[in-house]
């Protein structure tokens, strides 16, 4: 079975590592690794198997093309992760066709739809880090975390942006579904965007982030901090899938730093 994005996938963000907030389950059923011995994935079924966990002092390079970490990754075709992310995919076509209409006539366009293409507008004026950074603070900021089982009464519920918009609430994948659509829609390669699920080891659970390529450095978004963090100084995480127009991977089981370093520095 998968891991579950657990409590701190849903924290408010912050200015510093770790935080973590008290919520319920989310799609991937719980395991617990030690901060030595980390759990990653076989490629061909959904069983644990061991990806161990390392304490890097210098930054890892990445190669040219590399995923973001520096790993590589397989695809992956079923399971509960496939199965989310195909209906965000179906959920963000329905969506862009409203915006669409909203284009041409903005007197009839949702709240939400409208404060989406006004955080799009204002990044597309803006390039490299400073659009990328803008949209990770206006999303973060116009979001309340919370988890579905508050706001929803289901475990886990992947919600496409106009309705985490219209809402105003959800947790670390509904922040950074909502990112993902934004950096595109701004003018981002959807080549460069990647929609990341990492095992935070700092609380021992799971957590979504975005991340963007600039130039051969990946940039994480992220709800906790308004900081942009760069993916080799991101402290204590093990990468599990990464998530982009191509479908679902699994990171290969390999060895993944884990980062001791401190806390971002405030914005």
């Amino acid at each position: 079975m998968l891991p579950r994005v657990a409590a701190g996938c849903f924290a408010a963000f912050l200015i510093v590592w770790p935080v973590r907030s008290g919520l319920d389950s989310g799609t991937f059923d719980a395991f617990s690794p030690s901060a030595e011995l980390a759990p990653a994935y076989n490629q061909d079924d959904e069983t644990p198997t061991q990806m161990t966990a390392l304490d890097s002092a210098e930054p890892i390079a990445a190669p040219p093309g590399a995923e973001p970490f520096g790993l590589t990754a397989a695809p992956v075709t079923s399971g509960d992760v496939v199965s989310k992310w195909s209906g965000v995919e179906a959920d963000l076509r329905a969506e862009n066709e409203i915006l669409a209409r909203c284009r041409t006539d903005i007197a009839h366009c949702p709240a939400a739809a409208k404060n989406f293409l006004d955080i799009v507008a204002e990044a597309s004026a803006l390039t490299g880090r400073a659009r990328v950074g803008t949209i990770n603070r206006a999303v973060n900021l116009a979001i309340e975390p919370m988890s579905d089982m508050a706001q929803w009464g289901v475990p886990d519920r992947w919600s496409a942006p106009l309705e985490t918009l219209a809402t105003r609430r959800g947790d670390c994948e509904d922040y950074a579904i909502a990112k993902y659509a934004a950096l595109t829609a701004a003018g981002v390669a959807a080549e460069d965007v990647r929609l990341v699920v990492v095992r935070n080891l700092a609380v021992n659970e799971d957590h979504a982030v975005v991340a963007v390529r600039d130039g051969g450095n990946w940039i994480v978004l992220d709800n906790r901090w308004l900081k942009l963090v760069e993916d080799v100084d991101m402290p204590k995480v093990v990468p599990l899938f990464v998530l982009d127009d191509s479908g679902v991977r699994r990171f290969e089981p390999a060895v993944s730093a884990v980062r001791q370093t401190s806390a971002p520095a405030s914005s």
